[in-house]
C-alpha cells in the first residue's frame, strides 16, 4: 500500500474510532450491540480535564504493568429536564458472535478480565443520581493483578438507568427493559504482544432459479474470523473465486470491516454473492489481514459444484414422463400386433 494511502486509511480508522469509541452496553437483557455513548438523554465519557467543558478523549486508554494501580474518572452527563438515577458498573467487552459488533456484558454477568480490575468510588456503590442538565464525575482505580497476561484487555464503564422503559417477552416470561450507555476502556499490559488472526470454516450456500440463465443464481459465503493473538485487531477481508480452468468468477479486494476483533474472540461473518455461477466447479477463497499488521495474513478456501438443480430436476421429471409415455405406447402397439384375428362370420354359408 502507498504510504499516503496507508495514512488516509489510518486517519479514517481513527475518526471512526472517535465517533464510535463510546458504546452502549446491555441492561437486563443479554449483551447487545453497542452504539454511541449518548442516547440523547444521558451520556458516559472520560471526565474532561480540570477547567475544560468537553473531553478530548473518545474512550479510556491506559497502560500499566502487572501489579500496578492507576486512577481516572468517568463522567455521566444528564441532558434531560429531570433528575435521573443510575446503577454504575464496570464490565468486560465482547464481540457479538454474529457480525462481530462491540458489546459490553450486562450487569448480571460477573466480569473476569479488566472489568474485574476496576473499582469505582464509594459513592457509586449503590446508585448515582444526576440532576437535570447536570453531570456527575465518578473516580475509579484500576488495579492490575500481579499475574495479568500481556496484551490488550478491553471493557467499559456503564451507566444503567434504573427506570424500566418497556417490557419484552422472552418465551412466557416478561422482562423489564432498561437503557444503558457505556464508555469503552482499553488497557494494555506491557510484555510480549502478538497479533493473531485466522480464517476458518469457509462454506457456501446457494440457490438457483428454476430456469437457469434467465435469472441470476444467488450464493452466500460464510466464514469465521478468530483472533488468536493478545492484541485487538481491525481486520480486512478479501474474497475471490475461481471456476474451471482457473477462470476468475469473483474478485473482491481487501476492505476494512469497521470492527475491532478482541483477543480470543471468534465471530461469524457472511458475504452475499448475488451473481454466483449457474454451472461450474468453483473454489472460493477468503483472505484476512490487518492494515496495522502488514505481515498478518490468513486464508482459507472451499470448493462447491454449481449445478442448476431445479432445472435438472425439471428435466428429469420431463424425461421420466416421456419415458413412461413411450413405454405405454410401445406396450399398446405390441398388444395390437399379437391380437388374434376375428373370423368373418357374415361371409359363411
Amino acid at each position: 500500500m502507498h504510504p499516503r494511502s496507508r495514512t488516509r486509511s489510518r486517519t479514517r480508522t481513527l475518526l471512526y474510532g472517535l465517533l464510535l469509541g463510546l458504546l452502549l452496553g446491555a441492561g437486563l437483557l443479554p449483551a447487545t450491540v453497542a452504539t454511541a455513548a449518548d442516547n440523547g438523554t444521558w451520556g458516559v465519557f472520560p471526565t474532561p480535564a480540570a477547567g475544560a467543558a468537553m473531553t478530548d478523549r473518545a474512550y479510556f486508554f491506559h497502560q500499566g504493568a502487572a501489579g500496578s494501580t492507576l486512577g481516572d474518572s468517568v463522567t455521566i452527563l444528564n441532558s434531560s429536564d429531570r433528575e435521573l438515577t443510575f446503577q454504575v458498573f464496570a464490565t468486560d467487552a465482547v464481540n457479538t458472535p454474529a457480525g462481530g459488533a462491540f458489546a459490553l456484558l450486562p450487569v448480571e454477568t460477573k466480569p473476569k478480565d479488566v472489568g474485574a480490575w476496576i473499582a469505582l468510588a464509594p459513592e457509586a456503590a449503590s446508585t448515582v443520581t444526576v440532576p437535570a442538565k447536570g453531570r456527575k464525575d465518578i473516580p475509579f482505580t484500576v488495579r492490575v493483578p500481579a499475574d495479568a497476561t500481556p496484551g490488550d484487555h478491553v471493557g467499559g464503564i456503564v451507566a444503567l438507568g434504573t427506570a424500566v422503559e418497556g417490557v419484552q417477552k422472552e418465551g412466557k416470561v416478561q422482562v423489564g427493559v432498561k437503557r444503558s450507555v457505556g464508555a469503552r476502556l482499553y488497557f494494555r499490559v506491557p510484555g510480549p504482544v502478538t497479533a493473531g488472526l485466522s480464517v476458518e470454516d469457509v462454506r457456501v450456500t446457494r440457490s438457483a432459479p428454476l430456469l437457469p440463465w434467465v435469472e441470476n443464481a444467488r450464493a452466500t459465503v460464510s466464514y469465521a474470523l478468530v483472533n488468536r493473538g493478545n492484541v485487538v485487531v481491525e481486520p480486512t477481508v478479501a474474497v475471490s473465486a475461481e471456476g474451471l480452468f482457473g477462470r476468475e468468477v469473483l474478485n473482491r479486494p481487501a476492505r476494512e470491516l469497521k470492527l475491532s476483533l478482541l483477543p480470543g474472540r471468534r465471530i461469524e461473518l457472511t458475504e452475499p454473492w448475488p451473481d454466483a455461477p449457474q454451472s461450474d466447479w468453483v473454489t472460493v477463497k477468503v483472505t484476512a489481514g490487518a492494515a496495522a499488521h502488514p505481515d498478518l495474513v490468513s486464508e482459507s478456501a472451499t470448493d462447491f459444484i454449481a449445478v442448476p438443480w431445479p432445472a435438472v430436476g425439471l428435466l428429469l421429471v420431463l424425461a421420466g414422463a416421456g419415458a413412461t409415455v413411450w413405454a405405454l405406447r410401445r406396450r399398446h402397439h405390441a398388444q395390437g400386433e399379437h391380437q388374434e384375428p376375428v373370423p368373418d362370420l357374415a361371409g359363411t354359408r
